[in-house]
């Protein structure tokens, strides 16, 4: 999966909108849904603050691991 179909799957599976994930990861909702449509590529710090909010690694949300990676 590519990183803006792994978004959407780990957001739709805790069922919380783009606008809720944008306010609990002090991101605006358009950051959000460009990430999701896959016009607009993550920062690392993004990256980070989306896995630690999903409690998944990095790897997971690059689509470089299959699992969650967290031990």
């Amino acid at each position: 999966m590519t990183f803006s179909e792994t978004l959407k799957y780990l957001r739709e599976e805790r069922q919380i909108t783009q606008k809720q994930l944008a306010y609990a990861c002090n991101l605006s909702p358009q950051c959000i849904c460009n990430l999701e449509q896959g016009t607009r590529n993550p920062t690392g710090s993004t990256i980070r603050t989306l896995a630690v909010y999903f409690g998944v690694s990095a790897d997971y949300l690059l689509g470089l691991e299959d699992d969650f990676g967290v031990k």
